[in-house]
């Protein structure tokens, strides 16, 4: 199916000197690569193909595959609808309302380009680049961002990355604040995010007048860890669940692709392997899930994980976000508690 897909973008035709290299192998040694991490030079003598041909085509593949499979499998909600699945999603599985996603960051090793310092340099002594992601409670990518240097924090990152861009562009089609289950209050929709993320009402900032007294989405984060009362921590360990399902995602993805956890040369189009790589998950989490998440999401944990990006040192909290967070902190000790939360802290 997949090399159906790829077919028209990466056929070459035959020569009066030699035949091309066929779709089918072209996307075998790619699937190989990104499911080893194995060396071209490795590749090369397990195929019989050359080093730099190998080189030259295994980006190209990637980028075929996530430009194949981006509009189907790896896209962001953008109707009132798909939002209301994501959040639907997130309240049956989770027991967190009104949420339209999880969103986290992860390092991807690399080997910095000559001559550029200290700008992939991060926090654990490494060079890396940051995959910024938002998912749903299906363990699913709705929208990834890559590229920014390691040196970033979380926040900064999502600062300044596409995904912001992204939910300012569809505004008008993120639902409008909406009751929680068995409450008359009507709460902002919003998404969950570690201690690495500024706690804000209004993802957007340049929304328009009229739009103001519609949307109030938040970045939803927990309570700081100091001397906290008991109904705080049982809303941080809600919240954990709904959030730790992008952590799982980053973990199915890293050890199904073990190219993630191997230092690429960025000469490599690393991009170009890491939105692949998150295509594909998606790609086999809609049509081969059985087989991809054998074993259930746990099967992975005694693998390394992706790293965590570094934290920044402060975040700047609205205070409208932080009465939207003391709401929904009172509805999970409320009508919105479950029977095992208790016994969680």
């Amino acid at each position: 199916m997949l090399e159906e897909l790829i077919t028209p973008i990466i056929q070459r035709e035959n020569t009066n000197y030699r035949d091309c290299i066929s779709v089918g192998t072209r996307l075998m040694v790619t699937l190989r690569f990104l499911a080893t991490g194995e060396s071209f030079r490795s590749l090369s003598y397990q195929f019989r193909v050359g080093v730099s041909t190998i080189r030259q085509f295994v980006p190209e593949t990637c980028r075929a595959i996530y430009e194949v499979s981006k509009e189907k499998y790896l896209k962001c909600p953008d109707t009132v609808e798909e939002w209301q699945q994501v959040a639907d999603g997130f309240q049956a599985q989770w027991d967190f309302p009104n949420c339209l996603g999880a969103l986290d960051g992860k390092h991807i090793n690399i080997r910095p380009p000559p001559r550029t310092g200290s700008t992939y340099y991060n926090y654990k002594h490494t060079f890396s680049i940051v995959l910024m992601a938002l998912v749903d409670s299906n363990y699913k990518f709705l929208y990834v961002d890559v590229g920014c240097n390691g040196r970033i924090s979380d926040g900064g990152v999502f600062g300044g990355c596409s995904l912001q861009d992204a939910l300012e562009n569809r505004t008008c089609n993120i639902p409008a604040p909406a009751p929680l289950p068995a409450s008359d209050q009507a709460v902002c929709y919003h998404i969950v995010a570690d201690e690495a993320f500024p706690l804000k009402e209004h993802l957007m900032k340049h929304l328009k007048e009229h739009l103001m007294k519609h949307l109030k989405e938040h970045l939803m984060k927990p309570y700081p860890n100091r001397r906290l009362a008991v109904e705080e921590r049982i809303f941080n360990y809600r919240l954990s669940r709904a959030r730790r399902v992008v952590e799982n995602a980053f973990g199915i993805l890293a050890n199904r692709f073990r190219v993630f956890l191997t230092t690429r040369n960025i000469q490599d189009k690393v991009e170009a392997i890491v939105l692949a790589g998150c295509a594909l998950h998606n790609f086999l989490r809609t049509e081969n899930c059985s087989a991809y998440m054998a074993g259930g999401p746990g099967s992975w944990r005694q693998d390394p994980d992706l790293r965590q990006a570094t934290l920044p040192p402060t975040t700047n909290n609205s205070a409208g976000a932080k009465q939207h967070r003391d709401e929904l902190c009172q509805y999970v000790n409320g009508n919105g508690a479950v029977p095992f939360q208790w016994d969680k802290i």
